[in-house]
């Protein structure tokens, strides 16, 4: 919609338009209505570039993009899938290694009872990792689109406050926990990756034996040592060729490689908040800085 004056100074361009192009007469009346559009389009197009307050639909476009937290959007994307591909994979893995303990390993049911419910509780944490994850995620985007338009200056409404800057205090302080934690959770989930892989190591070296070796049954993996089943568990170790059966089952070949994705869907999480870090912190500063009242520098 037109303001008062734009549509006045139209019509009085478009009137002494008119009358001097009557008064040549050497115009059709075609003429005179197609010059009679083009001026209501100058008009138009002119009002709605003086509101925008810009050149043009491109200076418009290229001053919305810069208020795009591009750091907080790569970190969110990279948690999102960092997070999912940890929660996902490792309960399928959790349920997958049950299952090979169960038929291999522990055959008694009461022996590995403190393990099922460790794995279950387990898998109801990462239940819980996924749906935490998910808000905080979209939070910290949020508080990003946030503060990178006050940092910018980008609109002339948006002004900082105590409690804009204490909650962004707040996760700077919540990130950086959590990126501690999640080192922890990095470590933690390179273990089962480990332990398959001496497994799968063993399981080689029964298949292609790269020394003599004459009896293959003296080659064993004992699950009893990493301290997973109880010492009195029953059979508690495979031999042989009982060893190199069960690497052959779909349920360690699925569970063995569920894990090595995990342990890298949680370095992508740590990366993730690292970035997160740095983001939060940043704006953080600078809200600060500009908050004083004896600033006379930008950064």
């Amino acid at each position: 919609m037109w303001a008062a004056a734009e549509v006045s100074v139209c019509a009085e361009g478009i009137l002494a338009e008119l009358w001097s192009t009557c008064l040549r007469g050497n115009s059709s009346p075609l003429n005179v209505g197609w010059k009679y559009f083009f001026i209501i389009s100058q008009c138009n197009t002119n009002s709605q570039c003086e509101a925008c307050d810009c050149e043009g639909c491109f200076e418009c476009c290229i001053k919305c993009l810069g208020g795009v937290p591009y750091a907080s959007l790569v970190a969110t994307i990279l948690c999102f899938s960092g997070v999912a591909l940890f929660c996902g994979c490792g309960h399928v893995a959790l349920t997958g290694t049950l299952t090979i303990l169960e038929n291999h390993f522990s055959k008694v049911t009461t022996d590995h009872a403190m393990l099922t419910d460790v794995i279950q509780l387990m898998q109801y944490v990462i239940y819980g990792i996924a749906s935490f994850f998910f808000l905080y995620g979209i939070i910290l985007l949020a508080e990003g689109f946030y503060t990178t338009s006050a940092v910018k200056e980008l609109h002339s409404e948006f002004k900082t406050t105590i409690c804009g800057r204490c909650i962004s205090g707040m996760f700077v302080f919540l990130t950086y926990i959590l990126g501690v934690a999640w080192l922890g959770v990095f470590g933690f989930s390179a273990v089962p990756v480990f332990l398959f892989y001496n497994m799968w190591s063993t399981c080689n070296a029964i298949n292609t034996p790269t020394v003599n070796v004459t009896d293959i049954d003296s080659i064993c993996v004992d699950v009893r040592q990493y301290g997973i089943i109880p010492w009195n568990a029953t059979p508690g170790r495979a031999c042989g060729s009982t060893l190199g059966d069960i690497c052959k089952t779909s349920d360690f070949y699925l569970s063995y490689h569920l894990y090595i994705v995990a342990c890298a869907g949680a370095g992508a999480t740590v990366i993730a908040l690292l970035i997160y870090m740095m983001a939060t912190t940043y704006n953080f500063a600078v809200l600060k800085f500009k908050s004083r009242e004896d600033c006379c520098t930008k950064f």
